[in-house]
């Protein structure tokens, strides 16, 4: 799978942004060929509101880009702020429970060099993963990174703000461990799931 990931940060109006996301991107996104879901998320205390979109092949995700690029524009006049766009590779996704709006979630960026990609994801699958997996409230994971770069994000989805919580501290220990293999992480951010979307 492969992802389109948009960041707005300083934005000043989120709700009339998921509004106008309900209304007039999902209809048109729907259409799309590959299209497999979509998400959004608010941190409202650091205004980040982010929607990611996800699709069967690259070709596809590339080729929604000129029915969606004026909705992308449209929206962030809406919104306010600045929008950064990433494309990106879902190389790993777990779900154990379906999220659901108000659900929880934790983003942690990282980057690697990328010719340690597949060497690190392993130890992922193997070593990270099933903790993340194991721990109560736990509801989905999605790995997502640009192979040309080697960053990406980690995403954890919980089943609310307390299950998230409690397992902060055990996430900063997984980042150490991962820190020992070349893996730098950036400021981690705590966000609420408010649309889901699946075709």
């Amino acid at each position: 799978m492969f992802t389109r990931f948009l960041t707005w940060t300083r934005a000043t109006d989120v709700d009339s942004g998921l509004e106008y996301l309900r209304g007039s991107v999902i209809p048109v996104v729907r259409e799309q060929n590959g299209y497999q879901g979509m998400s959004a998320s608010l941190d409202r205390s650091a205004a980040t509101f982010s929607v990611l979109s996800v699709w069967e092949t690259e070709a596809d995700r590339d080729a929604s880009e000129s029915a969606l690029s004026k909705a992308r524009e449209e929206g962030t006049e809406i919104i306010g702020g600045d929008l950064r766009v990433e494309r990106l590779e879902e190389i790993m996704r777990e779900l154990a429970k379906a999220p659901q709006p108000g659900c929880a979630l934790m983003v942690s960026p990282f980057s690697m060099d990328p010719a340690t990609i597949e060497e690190n994801l392993a130890f992922f699958k193997n070593e990270i993963a099933p903790r993340i997996k194991a721990a109560p409230g736990f509801c989905a994971l999605r790995n997502m990174i640009s192979r040309s770069t080697g960053e990406g994000y980690i995403g954890t989805i919980w089943e609310n703000e307390a299950a998230m919580t409690s397992q902060r501290d055990a996430s900063q220990a997984r980042r150490d461990a991962a820190g020992t293999r070349g893996i730098t992480f950036g400021p981690v951010s705590y966000r609420e799931i408010v649309l889901i979307d699946n075709p």
